[in-house]
């Protein structure tokens, strides 16, 4: 039997099921990727269902919908309501606590999948042994060495440091007031001149100058 022919009582059993109002585009919808059911096909089957009795239809404006027919299922009294509203209450907190199980198993497993083996946890000691290893042997060195800078030495050349980009700055800066005093008159961009007299700025060379 192929799709086609099997697209009537695949849409019965489905609107049997299901028991609330659908337009042939939700039916569609709802079943095409599972059964790969065509449109076309589907609208037929429901019009002939309707057609033949098998579902009920009604049109809204220009929309059609359709639903199953009611004089199939039997009559619930009072009691019987009552009893599938408490097993409904049952099974709604029975599927909630299980819900809640589950987010914490979930949370449990992430815990677990982020945590390291026995065997990871091993190689990190021993890897980082390796490196206090490495840092030890460093230290000595440093210590055993005898071309220590002195601190005289040191703020000597701090100094010195100091002094030089005190005048780095002030040089760029008196450059850069020279040249926005020649940029007030010149009739092409700062850019254009700057190419036109061979200048190089830090920013051209990536450097920048540090602070004091």
């Amino acid at each position: 039997m192929s799709k086609k022919d099997n697209c009537g009582p695949l849409i019965l059993a489905y609107l049997n099921e299901k028991n609330r109002p659908y337009s042939a585009q939700d039916v569609f919808c709802n079943l095409q990727k599972q059964h790969g059911l065509g449109k076309t096909a589907v609208v037929k089957a429901m019009e002939l269902l309707a057609l033949e009795g098998k579902i009920k239809e009604k049109t809204y404006g220009k929309q059609k919908i359709y639903f199953a027919d009611q004089a199939q299922f039997k009559d619930v009294n009072d009691a019987d309501l009552k009893a599938m509203d408490s097993e409904l209450s049952e099974l709604s907190a029975e599927a909630q606590a299980l819900t809640q199980s589950c987010r914490q198993l979930d949370a449990e497993l992430k815990e677990l999948n982020s945590s390291l083996t026995t065997e990871e946890m091993i190689s990190e000691i021993h890897q980082l042994k390796a490196e206090c290893s490495g840092f030890r042997g460093r230290l000595q060195q440093i210590k055993s060495a005898t071309n220590h800078v002195t601190p005289e030495e040191k703020e000597k050349v701090n100094k010195e440091r100091s002094v030089y980009v005190k005048e780095w700055k002030k040089r760029k800066r008196l450059a850069s007031d020279m040249i926005n005093a020649i940029l007030e008159g010149y009739p092409k961009s700062k850019k254009e001149f700057l190419d036109e007299v061979g200048v190089e700025t830090d920013e051209d060379c990536k450097v920048v100058v540090p602070s004091i």
